[in-house]
Order: C-alpha cells, then sequence, then structure tokens
C-alpha cells in the first residue's frame, strides 16, 4: 500500500517562502506521476503543481513564476518550493501519487490520482 506524508506547512508573511515535503513509502510503477493539489474551506480541491510520467512540471497559472515542483534522485520524496507567498496561497495542501500515469502535461492538473496525504496547513498573513 502506498502512503504519503505531507511536511512543511507552517505559518508565514506575505512574500515569504515555503517547502513542502511529501515523502512516498510503498511501491510506486515506473509510470507514476505526482501531484500538489491544495483546498480552502468550502471550495473545491484545486491542483497546484504536477509532474507527469516524463518528468515535465506543470503549473496553474496563479503560481507560475513562484512554485517550483520537484523530485528527489530516489524518486521518492515531492517537493513544492513556494516564494512570493501571497494571501490567496493559504490552504492545506496535500500530496497526491498515481501508480500508472495516465494523463501527460497540464491534464495531470486535474486527474484522478489513486493515493493522497493527510494535508499540510500553510497559512499567510499580511
Amino acid at each position: 500500500q502506498v502512503q504519503l506524508a505531507e511536511s512543511g506547512g507552517d505559518s508565514v508573511q506575505a512574500g515569504g517562502s515555503l517547502r513542502l515535503t511529501c515523502v512516498v513509502s510503498g511501491y510506486i510503477y515506473e509510470s507514476y506521476c505526482m501531484a500538489w493539489f491544495r483546498q480552502v474551506a468550502g471550495q473545491e480541491r484545486e491542483g497546484v503543481a504536477a509532474i507527469d510520467s516524463n518528468g515535465t512540471p506543470s503549473y496553474v497559472d496563479s503560481v507560475k513564476g513562484r512554485f517550483t515542483i520537484s523530485e528527489d534522485n530516489a524518486k521518492n520524496t515531492l517537493y513544492l518550493q513556494m516564494n512570493s507567498l501571497k494571501i490567496d496561497d493559504a490552504a492545506t495542501y496535500y500530496c497526491a501519487a498515481d501508480a500508472a500515469c495516465r494523463c501527460r502535461g497540464p491534464a495531470c492538473l486535474n486527474y484522478e490520482y489513486d493515493f493522497w496525504g493527510q494535508g499540510t496547513q500553510v497559512t499567510v498573513s499580511p
């Protein structure tokens, strides 16, 4: 059973930075893809950044130029570097993975992933 565990969420001032980490345990197929989603209470979950099975990153327009998604060499840890944080970035951030990825590029921002973490909270103050 694949399990994902996020960490790194915190309370920061607008303009600051955070780095979220997602540690993956269990088996992941070679055709995996991974992503970061975020959700505000009462709103739909939004795909923020994703890496498809070819290693191509995609970002929602609102974070382009500020957020960077990456993986370590072992492919068992996913990162989301968040710079120039805005108040609208405040949300619970979730790590997601799929063992047999069937999306490519920006489509991975709106994809039904198999595995999810429990979330890590990001708050941004003025």
